[in-house]
């Protein structure tokens, strides 16, 4: 069975906002359940159908067998449970469940929910308090686990004194010498910072080996990212004379785990963008989000196993009323989400953005406080897509001022729906600032409210001024 868990579900009291076919859409762990999830998004396969208000939606799917799946979705996690064999979150029963409502509330009627999906979401509940009961308790054992903490602080001491030498021998041997050992030296040594227990330094050296095949001009990035290792050894090994802001960086980008600890902050949440990428055997996902009261972008983190999508999901251009709490580290965004505090909303308008220059001094200020940081999420305002020589680039539409677009957006579909949406206008954008330029994550067209806009021709419903268009 597939089965998720996200927040505890509401009471009929408090009604939950319909998702639109874009924000379902955005849940789909691939395009192959993207497809799948459209063709059971009518009516024709579904039976016993209902929704209780507060979130909980569910439905009979028939399918090949002799009895039909059967699908119920919280849509506060969100999370999902169904009876058929699929491993991915959300399966593509959920994902058609989803797109009915979107576009067929009365699809769904109010009703309360049978005995198997009012058990699971009571389970649900039973859960939810037992997470909290167990975040109440303390370590079982403190002395223990600082004996813990030490060995494993020697044991990277160790890893970072063998990949400093590593490091001496390659510029001693010249860069050239990277070419001819191959990636196999490289997995070694990455292998060898695994035994060290330092995972986030088997990351980097890794992407040392693959800088190597990437193409005309690798000798310098080579001794860009070398650089970079060099100074994040070196900080690991001096971490007891760095600011405690600082040295948790270090901490956190040399692999160690901590605890979200900082004070929770409450907030109307806006849902910015959400993505996945491959980590090795795991799938990574990020979600951002922008605080309207605060002015605040914090950055939800979890993880899938190989071959099943991270659990935790969230719908594109909702706004969540929920308390987050942010981990440490200077200059961090990650934080954890904690209590909602009612049922997701319309977003309405984007969040305030600024123009290109001060997009550019923002990722500036940020690498001064983590020099490791390949991006810095920030919102263009009133910019405009245009071609260039070497690809594409987000322009002002007042000034002189441009950012080209990164080379890995320009491989997505997105790219097009950007242009589309903007026909020549200005569009507000959020996405990653680094580097390797900008990486569009989300977009909301300009111009009177509640204007169509032109997208994707085979969306089914077309946003309008304030409704955010996921670009990932």
């Amino acid at each position: 069975m597939l089965l998720t868990d996200g927040g505890e579900p509401l009471g009929a009291a408090a009604p939950a906002a319909r998702w639109t076919v874009e924000q379902v859409l955005a849940l789909a762990p691939d395009d192959a359940s993207r497809k799948a999830g459209n063709k059971l998004g009518a009516a024709g396969p579904w039976s016993d159908t209902g929704g209780d208000g507060s979130g909980a939606v569910w439905g009979l799917c028939r399918g090949s067998g002799s009895r039909p799946y059967r699908t119920v979705i919280d849509t506060m996690g969100p999370a999902y449970k169904c009876s058929c064999p699929s491993r991915k979150f959300p399966c593509k029963h959920a994902l058609g469940l989803l797109l009915l409502h979107a576009s067929d509330g009365s699809a769904l009627p109010a009703a309360a929910p049978p005995d198997w999906a009012g058990e699971w979401l009571e389970g649900r509940r039973v859960r939810a308090r037992g997470k909290e009961e167990v975040a109440g308790g303390g370590p079982a054992d403190p002395e223990a686990a600082r004996r813990r903490a030490e060995r494993r602080a020697e044991r990277i001491d160790g890893g970072a004194q063998e990949l400093e030498q590593r490091l001496t021998d390659l510029l001693r041997g010249g860069l050239a010498s990277a070419e001819q050992s191959g990636y196999g030296l490289w997995e070694e040594t990455a292998a060898r910072m695994v035994d060290a227990q330092a995972p986030g330094l088997a990351g980097r050296v890794r992407e040392l080996g693959a800088i190597v095949a990437s193409g005309p001009g690798w000798p310098v990035r080579l001794l860009e990212e070398c650089a970079l290792l060099h100074m994040l050894d070196t900080a690991w090994l001096g971490i007891d004379r760095l600011p405690q802001p600082l040295a948790a960086t270090v901490r956190t980008r040399v692999g160690l785990t901590s605890p979200a600890e900082g004070p929770p902050v409450r907030d109307q949440w806006l849902v910015l963008a959400q993505y996945d990428t491959p980590e090795g055997k795991i799938v990574a996902r990020r979600i951002w989000l922008y605080g309207r009261d605060s002015g605040r972008v914090a950055l939800l983190l979890s993880f899938g196993a190989a071959g099943r999508s991270p659990a935790q999901a969230l719908p594109v251009g909702l706004t969540l009323d929920a308390e987050v709490t942010p981990y440490p580290g200077s200059g961090q965004l990650r934080a954890e989400l904690g209590e909602q505090f009612g049922p997701p909303v319309p977003a309405g308008a984007p969040p305030p953005g600024v123009a290109v220059g001060e997009a550019i001094a923002a990722y500036g200020r940020a690498l001064g406080d983590d020099p490791w940081l390949e991006s810095w999420p920030v919102t263009l305002r009133d910019v405009i897509p245009v071609p260039s020589a070497d690809g594409w680039q987000l322009a002002d539409a007042e000034g002189d001022a441009a950012l080209p677009v990164a080379a890995a957006a320009l491989s997505r579909p997105a790219l097009w729906k950007l242009v589309a949406l903007s026909g020549g206008g200005p569009l507000t954008v959020f996405g990653e600032c680094g580097h390797r330029g900008f990486d569009p994550l989300a977009a909301w067209p300009s111009g009177p409210e509640g204007r169509p806009a032109t997208t994707d021709p085979s969306s089914r419903v077309r946003p309008h001024a304030t409704e955010a268009v996921p670009l990932v």
